[in-house]
């Protein structure tokens, strides 16, 4: 189940921490149509709601993932602690450093990072 909140004037939908996994870009498309009728900029996912191939880059999992939330000008916050994916993967942690600087995609620890990326949206 999804909730849609505000966060510092940002319409945010966030997604429960239980659900159907994450795999593939229909659940992708499925959250972004979700976000589009309920009016969010973002789309707040638990990590562990995704299938752990998302964290895998030679799956382009997540590169699918993803590329569907720009296409359709959303944004996506991974929300949660992914350090035992990147602790085994350089690629995964460049990854990560390179989409926390841009204004698409994001992978945050908790709620309180998230509130504060959101401030300066």
């Amino acid at each position: 189940m999804s909730s849609p909140q505000t966060i510092h004037d940002v319409p945010v939908l966030m997604c429960a921490a239980e659900g159907e996994a994450i795999g593939g870009e229909g659940e992708a498309l499925d959250l972004i149509g979700n976000a589009s009728y309920q009016g969010a900029q973002w789309v707040v996912i638990p990590a562990g709601r995704f299938d752990d191939a998302f964290f895998q880059l030679s799956t382009r999992v997540a590169g699918d993932i993803i590329q569907k939330f720009v296409q359709y000008r959303v944004g996506l916050v991974v929300l949660g602690d992914i350090s035992r994916h990147t602790a085994v993967s350089s690629a995964l942690r460049d990854f990560v450093r390179e989409a926390n600087r841009g204004r698409q995609t994001w992978f945050v620890s908790d709620d309180e990072e998230l509130r504060e990326r959101l401030k300066g949206q």
